[in-house]
């Protein structure tokens, strides 16, 4: 039978795995970092009419530019963002990854390369290696915050075309502050002068769950910084697949000589801006989800377990002497969560409270069980 590396394929794709999480049927599942909050019925009832209403034209493409859609996110930026944006400063695609990727086909490719700060979000990496871009993985400090010295050393001595920042952290939940930001900003563009200066992109996913404002005033001035942000987590719309960018308009022009034609269906540009018709009534969510999460970090120190400080839906907790048999003594519970790689640590999705009840009986049930380091 014939195997992956049977296959004429690149080099730098031998041996490597798709992302992805286990998709297991069980009770609670707290895995993937979605919004556990079904949409609200007038929201879906919105969304029927504004379908419908496309439905009628899908004999035609779609509008290319997606101008109404970038027209109301700039609208929500400007609203949430604490920076008043244009929709020239807003591009939309299929999910913040292929923002990313599209991102990556135009300023990296070839012959260039991506930096980020390890541990992360993967796809950052797996996005490098599928546009041809190499990776430079930077460390982390211990408590998974970036070292700004380290940090600028290493980007004078890289070179990268492009700089990595997710902030809040996937799959740690540490936040960036905006001085670390600038400061990294600047080595990048030192670092590059002799070209056009070095691309920085801010992953925002999970911003709107943070303790500490958007980094989007930063983009002021700075053409060469870009804000990448997601509907799938605080809108609760994962299965929408709708991301976005915010950034100066010679970056959106710049990622429209990659995009593919038409590449944002009507359905979708009619589904997201339902979406947005109904944001007061998502981010009321979202509020309930920041109080589980700083509940799930409480009750997880009260336990006994070591837990890093979280900015996002999620939390990262341990440590473990073996991460992977603690995964399954709490799946084994009914209950599924990440891991993710990082040794010594899991990752838990803020769910629903009885979904985090659950959680934290089958942690409480464990602790005694597994060995913590």
């Amino acid at each position: 039978m014939t195997g992956i590396d049977d296959l004429p394929i690149r080099d730098e794709l031998r041996g490597k795995s798709p992302y992805g999480a286990p998709q297991l049927d069980v009770p609670v599942r707290l895995n993937t970092n979605e919004n556990p909050y079904p949409l609200p019925e007038p929201l879906i009832e919105r969304i029927t009419e504004r379908v419908r209403e496309a439905a009628r034209e899908l004999n035609r493409y779609p509008d290319r530019e997606a101008v109404e859609l970038r027209t109301e996110l700039a609208r929500y930026l400007t609203r949430t963002g604490g920076y008043e944006v244009a929709p020239a400063n807003v591009w939309a695609a299929n999910g913040s990854n292929e923002i990313i990727q599209q991102l990556l086909q135009a300023f990296g490719g070839p012959g260039r390369t991506a930096l980020g700060f390890e541990p992360s979000y993967s796809m950052h990496a797996l996005i490098a290696r599928g546009t041809g871009t190499g990776w430079i993985s930077g460390l982390r400090n211990a408590d998974f915050t970036i070292d700004v010295e380290a940090a600028t050393a290493e980007i004078a001595a890289r070179r990268p075309d492009v700089v990595f920042i997710c902030s809040p952290n996937n799959p740690t939940g540490t936040a960036v502050d905006a001085g670390t930001v600038l400061a990294l900003y600047e080595a990048a563009q030192a670092a590059k002068a002799d070209t056009a200066g070095a691309l920085v992109v801010i992953d925002e996913a999970y911003v709107e769950f943070s303790h500490r404002p958007s980094l989007l005033p930063l983009i002021e001035g700075r053409p060469n910084l870009v804000l990448s942000r997601t509907m799938s987590k605080a809108f609760g719309a994962a299965g929408l697949r709708l991301g976005y960018l915010a950034a100066d308009p010679a970056v959106v022009d710049a990622v429209q000589l990659v995009r593919l034609p038409y590449h944002l269906s009507a359905v979708t540009q009619a589904t997201a801006l339902a979406a947005l018709e109904h944001t007061d009534t998502l981010l009321g969510y979202v509020d309930e989800l920041k109080a589980e999460r700083d509940r799930l970090v409480e009750e997880l120190c009260a336990i006994g377990y070591e837990v890093t400080d979280s900015d996002a839906n999620f939390v990262q907790f341990g440590r473990f002497e073996d991460s992977h048999s603690a995964w399954q003594a709490i799946l084994d519970h009914g209950v599924l969560v990440r891991d993710n790689g990082v040794p010594g640590w899991l990752r838990v999705t803020a769910g629903t409270p009885a979904e985090n009840d659950a959680f934290l009986d089958a942690v409480r049930a464990i602790k005694k069980e597994t060995p913590s380091t």
